[in-house]
């Protein structure tokens, strides 16, 4: 081995072939370990430019009653969920089918050698399948018994909301919205609720088909 190395020290030698597959398999899954590793410095990052173009905005970061979560969309509706009930962001995994399973699981998918149950969360509390589409990510969440992975529209990255942008969660009352948004805020023109995540972990009937 060491002479095989020291005969390919050119940067182009032959012996620089081999690795080369071992680098690209290493590749696929390293695409994935920024969300898993360490999902949050990523949104804190995206909080922070943005922030800073904002006149008064990052002084309210220290403001009585501040909120902050990770937000993003399901259907036509923004939310935004604690950082406690997100355990990691995910890229959309290759999926296989349970037969038999309510239409809004759409089956399991190994991660890191674990199978993780995989749900539409859009036809779970609205009836509508998502369509899914390239840069779709899901949202891993944790549940008795093992984790499980819900699908979402868009990613906003990481919401901070204060007091003062309270509203009521009336606009969120509605269908199986209303078991799990108990509050909202405004912020600019749009409205965002605050979605439980651990409540929906906890709720039989998607603990059955997500077990």
């Amino acid at each position: 081995m060491s002479r095989h190395r020291h005969h390919g020290k050119g940067n182009r030698g032959p012996s620089g072939n081999p690795p080369g597959p071992v680098a690209t398999q290493a590749t696929a899954p390293a695409q994935d370990a920024p969300h898993a590793v360490d999902p949050f410095s990523v949104l804190q990052d995206y909080e922070a430019r943005s922030l800073s173009h904002v006149v008064g905005l990052p002084e309210q970061l220290d403001a009585p009653g501040l909120w902050r979560g990770v937000g993003y969309r399901v259907g036509k509706r923004r939310l935004a969920s604690g950082f406690d009930e997100v355990v990691e962001i995910l890229a959309m995994p290759a999926v296989t089918p349970v037969p038999g399973a309510q239409p809004w699981m759409l089956g399991v998918a190994n991660i890191r050698g674990n199978l993780l149950p995989i749900v539409d969360l859009k036809q779970f509390l609205e009836g509508e399948r998502t369509v899914l589409h390239e840069g779709q990510r899901v949202l891993v969440v944790r549940q008795p018994g093992g984790n499980v992975a819900v699908t979402i529209d868009e990613l906003f990255g990481q919401r901070s909301f204060v007091e003062e942008q309270k509203i009521e969660a009336a606009s969120f009352a509605d269908g199986r919205y209303t078991h799990f948004v108990e509050r909202a805020y405004r912020f600019g023109d749009h409205e965002w609720g605050v979605f439980s995540l651990d409540r929906l972990a906890r709720t039989p009937e998607f603990r059955q088909a997500a077990a």
